[in-house]
């Protein structure tokens, strides 16, 4: 016992030493000082391809945002996420008299906070317009300043003669009816529609998934976050939608190759939606399956990620906690439904078994 409470007390004087300026006039804490400190999400790469984290919807003061365009880098990646696209409103700007700089501003100022941490800040824009065309936002832009015209179809065109990549915002906001109107149909024929938001701050469109499917778009999952983060989510790990990207590398170019191929999935509040193939390569990576009882179907099953699937066997549901082991009872044939990953409105993604 006597021992044991040297040992303490030598353990505080050395954390004391630690933890102040070694002189008489200050007392640091320099342990409580967390900017350095990033969390781990944990979902998977998949076979040939890197998950990346990422959220292509966000604003800053520079137009209807709360924070300066640092903070959004700083913010996403103390989360752990791979990449942010800056996509501040190019009509809606209620602050511009009081900060001042064009429609790249906030871009440039968040790039090179980026560019220190070595995070990934993707230039984008939001093209703002009342329903029925909505908001567009442009990823991957050089210039939006020439987007700035009465026009929407116009600003769409100069944005797609940059190189962008457009994602249609919250379908079904403000009105709560998610409509696929003629407009918008036009656009994705033309190509001028890439991908939609089928979650949106805290929002869902499931009628969305069947357009995303149907039509050939990428699923995106965005926060279009204007307050802190933690303000409008808390302190959990990945809390924020985000849009999971399966990337040949982890890169500005990589990002943008993805998306244009429609190698995405949404993530937000436990729930995936994406294409069959992308959700059964990340179900199936995010288990480490141990064979218990092959004759009687006897598996340990442990989900290394940080996404719970809630599954259905024979009619049975189970949970597959993330960072827990399950011990399961599975057939030796037939499928799993995997209730909380979507690849259609009505859709639950069908994996077949066995499942090694």
């Amino acid at each position: 016992m006597k021992n044991t409470l040297i040992l303490i007390l030598i353990l505080c004087s050395i954390l004391s030493a630690h933890s102040q300026l070694r002189n008489n006039d200050v007392y640091k804490l320099t342990e409580m000082n967390e900017s350095g400190i990033r969390d781990i999400i944990r979902i998977p790469d998949i076979e040939g391809y890197k998950t990346l984290k990422c959220d292509f919807h966000t604003h800053t003061v520079f137009s209807d945002g709360k924070v300066w365009p640092d903070v959004r880098v700083n913010e996403a990646w103390k989360e752990g996420l791979d990449a942010i696209a800056i996509t501040d409103h190019i009509e809606y700007r209620p602050l511009k008299n009081t900060v001042k700089g064009d429609l790249n501003e906030s871009f440039k100022i968040a790039k090179k906070r980026g560019d220190a941490l070595g995070f990934i800040v993707i230039q984008g824009t939001e093209i703002t317009r009342a329903k029925p065309i909505g908001h567009l936002n442009a990823l991957f832009i050089a210039d939006a300043n020439p987007m700035d015209t009465k026009d929407p179809r116009g600003a769409i065109d100069i944005a797609i003669a940059q190189g962008a990549f457009i994602m249609w915002n919250h379908p079904g906001w403000p009105d709560n009816k998610s409509t696929l109107y003629p407009i918008h149909d036009s656009l994705i024929n033309e190509k001028k529609i890439h991908g939609v938001e089928v979650f949106n701050h805290t929002t869902y469109y499931p009628v969305s998934f069947d357009w995303c499917k149907n039509r050939g778009l990428a699923f995106m999952g965005n926060s279009d976050i204007h307050e802190l983060v933690k303000h409008d989510y808390g302190s959990d790990i990945a809390a924020r939608p985000v849009t999971l990207v399966f990337a040949t590398e982890r890169s500005e170019k990589g990002i943008k190759e993805a998306l244009f191929a429609k190698r995405t999935a949404a993530c937000f509040n436990g729930q995936l939606a994406g294409k069959a193939e992308h959700l059964t390569e990340l179900f199936k990576a995010s288990l480490a399956i141990e064979t218990k009882n092959a004759e009687k179907g006897i598996y340990e099953i442990a989900n290394i990620s940080d996404i719970t699937y809630q599954i259905l066997v024979n009619k049975q549901q189970y949970s597959l906690p993330a960072g827990k082991t399950r011990r399961i009872t599975l057939p030796k044939e037939g499928k799993i439904k995997i209730l909380n990953c979507f690849t259609g409105m009505d859709e639950h993604l069908e994996v077949d078994l066995p499942l090694l």
